[in-house]
């Protein structure tokens, strides 16, 4: 099989030194994917959240802690985080300056509203998307100046500007923990697929304006990230959010659970993992007139920006799913011009009779 066209791009700059201490080499050697154990949980309330809602699980507890991971990914494509290692102030603050930003003044907020190339920073109006949503986006919010590109734009204070410096680096660290775990839940970690890369990760703050008028309406419409996974810190008063459980097509709802973190599988995860890993489809409905303000980061691809299956991970009994292909260029181009449920992922399905 071919490899991507290689694209040119601007000359990256170095990372700082608080990102580079959440990454780790790692070797690279081939070897075959492990068996997982199976293993049965003691705590009741973890039993009750596996079997009836998405899973709930113990950053801190090293039982069996990547199998678990692997396991949520796999059956629910979704599970929260619990003792994840980000302050309880830097999240709520984090929070308060979300909704701050998104009750500025329109015109300040469209500062950020432009699809030039090479723009990091967005602005979505409502009824762009459905009525009652915007958002504020910075792409690629670990690169240097992206950050204070947005700062500038919207006027933040010097302390506004530290929480924004501060909140995308915990959730750097906290993104590249639950990939380590993830590839040590397949036996890669230290011998297979790399971790050490940088991933290119975009924060989106969220607001939904809820009101009595909309109660059982649709905030966000069904539909699936499009890249590795997403990291949500939702609302803590105002539920909404549900994913859909892929054996029965039927919705759940992720209450909201004080401190935890949500992780939904998305689209390039589904692929890296040839099918493994569930894309959870997910949207967010009105169930109290209550404003709700949400905060995801997005973990899209490596540096490198190509979206391919480990060796390791194709087999006999797994044989390779997608071709690999360039996730700006190729999919993220594809995904606007279609549908927001992966189904511009049939356009890389390899063809058994044609491919490798």
């Amino acid at each position: 099989m071919g490899k991507p066209t290689k694209i040119s791009r601007c000359p990256r700059a170095q990372s700082t030194a608080a990102l580079k201490a959440a990454k780790d080499s790692v070797s690279v050697k081939p070897t075959t994917v492990r068996r997982r154990r199976q293993h049965h949980s003691k705590d009741p309330m973890e039993e009750k959240t596996q079997s009836s809602s998405v899973p709930v699980i113990d950053m801190k507890d090293p039982r069996d802690l990547p199998d678990k991971i692997v396991k949520a990914c796999e059956d629910w494509g979704c599970f929260r985080v619990s003792n994840h290692g980000i302050p309880t102030e830097l999240l709520s603050e984090m929070k308060g300056l979300a909704r701050y930003f998104l009750d500025l003044p329109t015109k300040i907020k469209k500062r950020n509203a432009s699809w030039k190339p090479g723009q990091r920073l967005q602005y979505t109006l409502p009824y762009n998307v459905t009525p009652y949503f915007q958002s504020l986006r910075i792409d690629d919010m670990i690169f240097p100046g992206a950050l204070d590109d947005f700062c500038d734009r919207i006027n933040a204070s010097p302390h506004q500007r530290e929480t924004l410096v501060r909140y995308p680096q915990a959730l750097y660290g906290a993104a590249i923990e639950i990939c380590e775990k993830i590839m040590q839940g397949y036996g890669l970690l230290g011998r297979g697929e790399k971790t050490s890369k940088d991933w290119v990760c975009d924060l989106q703050l969220n607001k939904y304006n809820f009101s009595q008028q909309s109660l059982g309406s649709t905030g966000a419409i069904e539909h699936s990230d499009p890249g590795f996974f997403t990291l949500l810190q939702d609302d803590e008063l105002v539920n909404g959010l549900e994913v859909m459980n892929k054996f029965t097509g039927e919705w759940v709802p992720v209450d909201p659970i004080p401190g935890t973190l949500v992780v939904l599988v998305g689209d390039t995860g589904m692929v890296w993992s040839n099918g493994r890993f569930c894309n959870v489809k997910h949207r967010v409905q009105c169930n109290k007139p209550m404003t709700r303000v949400s905060l995801a980061t997005f973990v899209l691809v490596t540096r490198d920006k190509i979206v391919r299956t480990p060796e390791e991970l194709i087999d006999s009994k797994h044989p390779r799913l997608y071709k690999e292909f360039f996730y700006y260029e190729d999919y993220k181009h594809l995904r606007l011009s279609s549908s927001p449920t992966a189904e511009a992922l049939e356009h890389f399905k390899v063809d058994s009779t044609t491919d490798d």
